[in-house]
């Protein structure tokens, strides 16, 4: 049995809360994306290079994303041990804005000068809500790696599969898709996964601060839904709850330092909220920690809960 983690998105945002989004490409700069293929097609890419797809939702070019999640989906009609996600540089040049349904340079954007077309996330025309990046030119495509599919065991003994990307340094001027650092008295959206026995007290009596951990003592939190849904990880997956909350976070610290002078005392110095972007045990980047240490900047929004995948 497989799980996903479901979140509505048909509701307004509180005045002031800041959705996360994937950050606009900007033109002239380079940024990691990822494409999704199976195995037969990976070799022939990696000796000839990308070719163009001849049409599609932006028309002619090669088709990428920056979002990992969304790639590995692809090729839809194939089994998820049969695919492969080639991890590329791509020199975007100059940027087209997509954003809606019909627009006028939909698929002609690089007939007004365009060199690469960007979906939005969230803006209705990708199904699935995540980003989409359509490149006209193959040579501007680099590619850096592969990542494959992990078999992981399920309880019942069925295969699941999991992305894992190695983390490395980053050639100069190119860009890592990482959640933007929080910033002090702006209200967000966090998620906090939790089991289903504790979640009723949490609603009924608020949150407690845990009294210990990688920031010290508070409230752990993450503006990324995908990251919350792994917590507890003692728990099975079908008896995890994601509690979707607003936080105002007042004064913010960024612990960029693993031995940070204020990594645990940061609220003696008078910080409400610690922030930390992180590395897993894997490797993999991106990852953030957040830590509220007054449990009344958190108001519950709703509860995010696994709907079985057969």
């Amino acid at each position: 049995m497989q799980y996903q983690w479901p979140e509505d998105d048909d509701f307004d945002l509180p005045s002031g809360v800041q959705r996360l989004d994937l950050p606009e490409p900007v033109s002239g700069r380079r940024y990691i994306m990822y494409h999704g293929t199976c195995r037969k097609t990976v070799k022939s890419i990696q000796a000839s290079g990308f070719r163009q797809s001849e049409d599609g939702m932006l028309g002619r070019g090669v088709y990428l994303s920056r979002d990992l999640e969304k790639a590995s989906r692809y090729p839809l009609d194939h089994r998820e041990s049969d695919r492969v996600v080639i991890k590329v540089i791509v020199d975007v040049g100059k940027v087209k804005a997509i954003n809606y349904q019909g627009h006028p340079l939909q698929t002609t954007w690089h007939d007004n000068g365009y060199d690469t077309a960007w979906v939005p996330p969230k803006c209705g025309m990708v199904p699935s809500g995540l980003e989409e990046d359509c490149v006209w030119d193959p040579r501007r495509i680099q590619i850096i790696g592969t990542i494959h599919p992990l078999h992981v065991k399920a309880s019942g003994g069925s295969l699941e599969y999991q992305w894992v990307e190695d983390d490395f340094e980053l050639p100069a001027g190119v860009g890592r898709l990482d959640l933007p650092e929080v910033v002090s008295d702006k209200t967000y959206v966090m998620y906090h996964g939790t089991c289903w026995k504790n979640v009723f007290a949490i609603l009924k009596k608020g949150f407690c601060p845990s009294e210990d951990g990688m920031l010290g003592r508070g409230v752990y939190l993450s503006r990324d839904l995908k990251k919350a849904s792994r917590y507890p990880m003692d728990h099975h997956e079908s008896d995890r709850v994601v509690i979707k909350v607003k936080v105002d976070v007042g004064e913010v610290i960024a612990i960029k330092l693993k031995n940070h002078i204020f990594n645990k005392t940061w609220h003696n110095h008078d910080y409400d909220t610690a922030w930390m972007l992180l590395k897993s045990r894997t490797g993999k980047s991106g990852l953030e920690r957040i830590c509220v240490w007054d449990p009344r900047r958190i108001t519950v929004i709703d509860t995010i809960k696994p709907r079985p995948v057969s």
